[in-house]
């Protein structure tokens, strides 16, 4: 057999090393610890949904990079020559596109269950068919946080303040964009075009990736008569969220369709006036569109500063959710935070905690006989006690046991002979220093002071 090669797995997915994984251990953790402060509940929601739970909920891009799933036992040639809605007849599952419309069926499902407002958090794998790049899988964990239920703009807020809290304590510089479906429901009405909202909202989304010329083309692509001279302000570059909110007031104060998000923005505006972030940037983003169909509200997307990466955060208020599972009259609001672009920009700013490392600080030499004994049975104490230690398998020349050490970055050798034995206590070398100190067996929290600094 030959070497492993990265290409025998399936494009857009990967394997997770140790130094990585504790790296994500670190963030799902901080964000749990995080979210409970805020008083949300973990639950979990399989990997397959039926396909109808998902379709229709996402918009085209969403219904084009779904995983669809054939029923068992059904073959490709039965398919071919039908078109995308004969085959879609076909398809009874599907892997999860996002964590948003498993909660709301959950929800639902549940709902003798659950006291609403129900606040939950969520931290699991989706899936979607997307064209693989820097940061972008199609395999990827979200880790999100949502409310059903009753509720107000204190709930957009509190959102924005996980946000601020969480990459405050993760050392990531970050901007919050904020917007509102209503008032983009407003601009498609300046723009000339009421009728064809999702046609407007999905070739704005492109502005990322297309610029302003190419939302256009993609608007004349759509055969949209788009009134360009009533919204070329959009286009007319970043402000101050006042000076934002004031434009937003002076250009869409006579359009019906966006006075809710008008209303919804004075009062979130009040709420971060009282409770400012400390952290992160807050900009008031006309552009913002997020594809997503079943949003109805404020709509949030968050950008690492530094790095060229696009979004690693995003969300927003979906009201209607739980309707189209028969449970109409449930609000819903939430945020998701995209674990493999956080990692990945925090690695690239180097913001990442020093202690998190992907071997334990310590390796406990092998002398064998009784003094191999002794060994294990401290570095089993150790161990109960809490701390990370690892014993070398088998009786060896310490050259050989420095060299795993050096090899596996374990920092520190704990010695264990002839002479330690008959003086209960244990000699610990810093391999990187040459610094070597003993120490009582006994003195677990001064070993590893040592150890650890």
């Amino acid at each position: 057999m030959g070497a492993l090669n990265p290409s025998m797995l399936p494009k857009g997915t990967r394997d997770i090393l140790p130094l990585e994984k504790k790296r994500r251990v670190y963030l799902q953790n901080t964000l749990a610890e995080l979210f409970a402060c805020f008083g949300y509940q973990p639950i979990e929601t399989p990997a397959l949904e039926l396909f109808k739970t998902l379709s229709g909920k996402y918009g085209e891009e969403g219904e084009r990079l779904m995983f669809k799933l054939l029923p068992r036992g059904a073959k490709f040639e039965q398919l071919s020559g039908l078109s995308a809605s004969e085959i879609g007849q076909h398809i009874e599952e599907a892997l999860r596109y996002d964590l948003t419309v498993p909660f709301a069926r959950f929800v639902v499902d549940h709902r003798s269950e659950l006291t609403l407002p129900f606040k939950r958090y969520q931290m699991q794998p989706v899936w979607r068919a997307d064209r693989p790049q820097k940061g972008r899988y199609r395999e990827f964990t979200q880790c999100d946080a949502d409310v059903a239920g009753p509720g107000g703009m204190v709930q957009e807020a509190e959102l924005i303040q996980l946000y601020d809290q969480a990459f405050e304590r993760f050392a990531l510089p970050v901007e919050i964009r904020i917007n509102h479906r209503s008032l983009l429901q407003g601009l498609a009405a300046q723009a000339g075009c009421p009728d064809r909202f999702v046609d407007f909202a999905v070739g704005l989304d492109k502005l990322d990736k297309v610029g302003w010329e190419g939302v256009r083309a993609d608007w004349a692509q759509r055969q949209l008569s788009i009134d360009w001279a009533r919204i070329a302000w959009m286009s007319e570059g970043e402000s101050d969220w006042d000076s934002a909110l004031e434009r937003y007031k002076s250009h869409l104060s006579k359009e019906a369709l966006a006075q809710p998000g008008l209303s919804d923005l004075h009062e979130l505006d009040a709420l971060l006036r009282a409770v400012p972030p400390r952290h992160a940037q807050l900009r008031l983003d006309p552009s913002l569109a997020r594809g997503l169909d079943y949003y109805t509200g404020c709509i949030f997307e968050v950008s690492a500063l530094g790095v060229e990466l696009g979004s690693i955060g995003g969300g927003g208020r979906y009201d209607n959710l739980t309707g189209l599972f028969g449970l109409p009259g449930i609000g819903g609001v939430g945020i998701s935070f995209g674990l493999e672009r956080i990692a990945l920009a925090m690695e690239q700013l180097d913001v990442f905690p020093a202690s998190i490392s992907a071997a334990p600080p310590l390796l406990m030499a092998h002398f064998g006989g009784e003094a191999g004994l002794r060994a294990f049975a401290l570095t089993s104490e150790w161990r109960r006690s809490g701390k990370a230690v690892e014993f070398y398998p088998k009786e060896d020349k310490l050259r050989k046991q420095m060299e795993y050490a050096d090899k596996a970055g374990i920092g520190c050798l704990g010695l264990l002979g002839a002479d330690e034995i008959q003086n209960n206590t244990v000699s610990i070398k810093n391999l990187k220093t040459g610094v070597q100190k003993i120490f009582g067996q006994t003195e677990t929290e001064a070993i590893f002071d040592f150890v650890s600094a």
